[in-house]
């Protein structure tokens, strides 16, 4: 791209699907962006505006759409409270809808790929230039994996690789590009290695190879024919030894670490003090949260209880003066996964476990919300009596809708999540957690290499399987892992941490049965063109040349 000048070229359907539906490739940006600012100041500020273009989605409506659509949650409603049009049921039926609410977000990763192609090809320091294509790179995945075939931002690419610049181009096509993007950027080496001081939060070099990890781990999905007609049982990825070295790369570079903080503490609301003290070296990339400069995160108000106000103490271990939605509760299949012996993990869920590891039952206990514990002292509902959660979810209402009931035995069913742990400090201001939220772990990069290692018929996958299982106090295993113990120990792992859909879909599970998606239940789809989400009826309408994915 020519810096000397002030015309950037971008795909006429990204600019649709931002403004209108413009047709005109060669717009001239005459924004703050596309000379170098007057203050390092000001390009601290518009860097940092690109930075957390995701911050709002991550913080609501894309863990609604990638939590309700896996087999972790399920969307429930309470005698017509948080049906919502039914956009919560819909995902957890698979039953998407083009006007469903939770996947009203691939316009603001749209205007997030216009601001960094501006800065990408703007008179920005060298460095700043290459974090802009990080981040583009990274809001193009997303789009890639939730809607399949999405706009290449950079218009330059178009151009000279032919493709339609009015159109969405093809996923495969997508994901060769954001490899190109990728490798360059990590040949360049102008990315920062500042992981954990002044650049937590934003564009690194470990970013660049964690998501490039992630891509080529799911190269085949990406790549197939079609959405429906990739087959996880006969699949090859040709780029697993690439994925394998890696992994190897962000392992050697001595920057990450599984502890030495606890597993239970990596999710609280004070992460980040947590990580820039040093006690947290597992995250490569996150998202920062805090309950008054950077807000959205607000995963407590759908995970929690609908009557957690009347709980004192409630569940978090403080009186909460805010109340719950709890419009989505976990499915019990997902709760049967936490069956291995003394492992910390399974203190994640509410009523699973006692201080003690014995079953609970269905049990809340008072968890400590200092050493994040569950003490002996049981929470009691409004009528005083001992909060017990039901595991199978018992539906008297309407099927579509979840429908539980608005009562205390409708308010108890299903488990709950503790694992971003709500303080009353934060939930008193309008919900908004300051919890981080890791988007690339450590922890990932271990369990994928074994994964990619175990694909491409290698031995000694046991090592790093069993490095999880250790620093959990789980039981190791004597033997290499087989894909499904490897598909089982990320369900536990990366637990309400987003990646389960991208997952299943991986591991060939995402047509399987789980609660409410069951095949005797009118509502549940089980096609394969649902492993993508439809576009938004909002973002067709703006570009006529766009056709609905295949399937809706």
């Amino acid at each position: 791209m020519n810096m000397k000048t002030n015309k950037i070229i971008l795909s006429a359907a990204l600019l649709g699907l931002v403004f209108s539906s413009c047709t005109d490739l060669d717009v001239d940006v005459d924004s703050q962006y596309t000379q170098m600012p007057g203050t390092e100041a000001a390009v601290n500020a518009n860097m940092n505006d690109l930075f957390i273009k995701f911050r709002g989605t991550l913080g609501r409506r894309y863990m609604e759409a990638t939590c309700l659509s896996s087999d972790e949650y399920t969307a429930v409603s309470y005698s017509g409270n948080w049906v919502d049009g039914y956009t919560y049921a819909h995902s957890a039926y698979h039953n998407y809808n083009y006007e469903d609410a939770v996947l009203d977000w691939m316009s603001e990763l749209g205007k997030a790929n216009v601001l960094a192609s501006e800065i990408a090809g703007s008179s920005y320091p060298e460095q700043n230039r290459y974090e802009a294509r990080l981040m583009r790179a990274f809001h193009t995945f997303l789009e890639m994996d939730m809607w399949g075939d999405v706009p290449i931002a950079d218009g330059d690419y178009v151009t000279e690789h032919g493709l339609d610049p009015n159109n969405r181009h093809p996923r495969a096509e997508v994901a060769k590009y954001i490899e190109k993007e990728l490798l360059e950027i990590i040949a360049a080496d102008k990315l920062s290695t500042d992981v954990f001081g002044d650049y937590y939060g934003k564009p690194t070099k470990y970013m660049a190879q964690a998501l490039l990890v992630k891509l080529y781990i799911n190269w085949p999905v990406y790549t197939a024919a079609a959405v429906e007609s990739y087959d996880a049982a006969t699949a090859k990825n040709e780029k697993l030894n690439d994925c394998i070295a890696l992994c190897d790369e962000l392992i050697k570079s001595g920057k990450f670490a599984l502890g030495p903080d606890e597993y239970r503490f990596k999710f609280n609301w004070d992460n980040t003090e947590r990580v820039k003290a040093g006690t947290i070296k597992d995250f490569i990339y996150a998202m920062e949260y805090d309950t008054s400069t950077a807000q959205g995160m607000q995963w407590g108000r759908s995970h929690s209880y609908k009557d957690i106000k009347k709980l004192d103490p409630s569940m978090f271990g403080e009186f909460l003066n805010n109340s719950g939605g709890a419009y989505m509760t976990l499915t019990p299949e997902c709760v049967s996964r936490f069956n291995l012996k003394g492992d910390q993990r399974n203190w994640m869920v509410f009523g699973l476990e006692d201080k003690d590891h014995n079953p609970a039952n269905g049990q809340v206990y008072v968890y400590d919300n200092k050493t994040l514990l569950p003490t002996d002292v049981k929470c009691l509902d409004r009528n005083g009596n001992p909060l017990v959660l039901t595991k199978d979810i018992a539906v008297p209402g309407e099927l579509a809708s979840v429908d539980v009931g608005d009562d205390l035995e409708g308010w108890r069913q299903g488990y709950r999540s503790s694992k971003w742990f709500v303080c009353n400090n934060d939930y008193s201001n309008g919900r908004n957690q300051s919890n981080d939220v890791p988007i690339f772990r450590y922890a990932d990069i271990l369990l994928t290499k074994a994964e990619a290692m175990v694909r491409a018929g290698q031995s000694g996958s046991k090592e790093l399987f069993n490095q999880i299982r250790t620093y959990v106090g789980a039981p190791t295993l004597d033997n290499d892992p087989t894909l499904d113990d490897i598909y089982m120990e990320r369900g536990r792992e990366f637990f309400d941490e987003l990646w389960r859909r991208n997952d299943m879909i991986r591991f060939g599970h995402y047509e399987d049965e789980w609660f409410p998606h069951y095949k005797n239940n009118p509502n549940a789809n089980f096609e394969k063109t649902r492993r993508i989400f439809p576009i938004k009826k909002g973002d067709l309408d703006v570009n006529d040349g766009w056709s609905q994915n295949a399937g809706y």
